[in-house]
């Protein structure tokens, strides 16, 4: 039987397959897509709900595979796009997400910031924490946070806009959009960080996932598309 490289849900174009085997899924995340609520009146646009609700309806994408599990192994912001990764078994979640947890997963994003880096290169470590007066946003705490690391590298710059490479060692909530707003560089379209009433898109794309697989120990490397989000920002594909 022939798998469709796509997940099809109600009310949603086809979100794209990027990588799969016997462990692991791994899609092309749309903006819009959240895999918490924020509140009860969101779980329409709650991507793993959407999953299970499919899996036990038995459309074609997932039982043209045989799948009966599907779980995200780490998070993606509503907002984010690009590679999310799910584990097709409950013996495989585990050890996934521990590799998210012990920082041997590589991590990449690609962020659009407003303003004009001073550095090519940088690491940021200022800790985080949840901000108490502002539920859902994070905040540097020095004292309370968490320790939290960003190594960042400017790929390209525009009169108002850059373009910047993100590899987030940790994984804390919001922590490549804090980090950048730290240092005067907000991503593009983020509310939360940037400027109020920013009814751009939020700027940020998750392009690569690279690990040993757990099981096979076989290197890993899933990558997305960079093209569209590129050209949506007025940028060209990154050179090396």
């Amino acid at each position: 039987m022939a798998k469709p490289g796509f997940i099809e849900l109600p009310d949603c174009e086809p979100i794209p397959i990027l990588y799969e085997d016997r462990s692991v899924l791994a899609v092309d995340k749309p903006r819009g897509w959240m895999l918490l609520p924020v509140s009860w009146q969101n779980t329409g646009h709650n991507l793993q709900a959407a999953v299970n609700s499919s899996i036990a309806a038995r459309d074609f994408w997932a039982r043209s595979r045989g799948i009966k599990f599907l779980r995200y192994v780490h998070r993606l912001d509503g907002d984010t796009s690009g590679i999310l990764l799910f584990a097709k078994s409950p013996g495989a979640l585990e050890p996934f997400g521990e590799m998210f947890e012990s920082r041997r997963m590589a991590k990449t994003y690609l962020a659009v910031v407003d303003g004009s880096p001073r550095e090519a290169e940088w690491t940021c470590e200022l800790k985080l924490a949840p901000d108490p007066r502002r539920t859902g946003r994070m905040k540097v705490d020095a004292r309370e946070g968490k320790d939290a690391e960003t190594h960042f590298r400017v790929l390209q710059k525009r009169e108002r806009h850059a373009l910047v490479e993100a590899r987030p060692v940790t994984g804390r909530t919001h922590q490549i959009r804090v980090h950048l707003a730290e240092a005067g560089l907000p991503i593009i379209g983020d509310e939360l960080y940037g400027r109020e009433n920013d009814q751009t898109a939020l700027g940020l794309r998750a392009v690569r996932l690279a690990y040993s697989d757990p099981f096979t120990k076989r290197r890993v490397d899933i990558q997305a598309p960079t093209e569209k989000f590129l050209r949506e920002f007025g940028f060209d594909l990154p050179r090396e």
